[in-house]
């Protein structure tokens, strides 16, 4: 059974950091790549960023520099490092497990999602 938990939410002040981590199981052996996305109320869902299988990474815009994505391939596991939040980070985050189409991240399995709230 495929499976994707996500924990380390909650609420942090402006120019805090947070880490969230995600725990994977049952995946099939070609949804190799991870990424977090997020949604913030009324708008669509966004990747944040992703990991190829080898360790690659892309980021979004608006968190390059910020937010760090890490895997560990024998732990199944994956991380987010989020640093000098921003109150435009708040959003329900979620962990997700897809491939790369050449240079392109597709989302296949979803977590439940964890919220982060940046506000003092």
């Amino acid at each position: 059974q495929v499976q994707l938990v996500e924990s380390g939410g909650g609420l942090v002040q402006p120019g805090g950091s947070l880490r969230l981590s995600c725990a994977a199981s049952g995946m099939p052996v070609n949804v190799n790549a991870r990424g977090w996305y997020r949604q913030a109320p009324g708008k669509q869902r966004e990747l944040v960023a992703a990991i190829s299988s080898g360790g690659n990474t892309d980021y979004a815009d608006s968190v390059k520099g910020r937010f760090t994505i890490s895997r560990d391939n024998a732990k199944n596991t994956m991380t987010l490092q989020m640093n000098s939040l921003k109150p435009e980070d708040t959003a329900v985050y979620y962990c997700n497990a897809g491939l790369y189409q050449g240079a392109t991240y597709k989302s296949v399995y979803w977590g439940r999602g964890t919220q982060v709230t940046v506000s003092s």
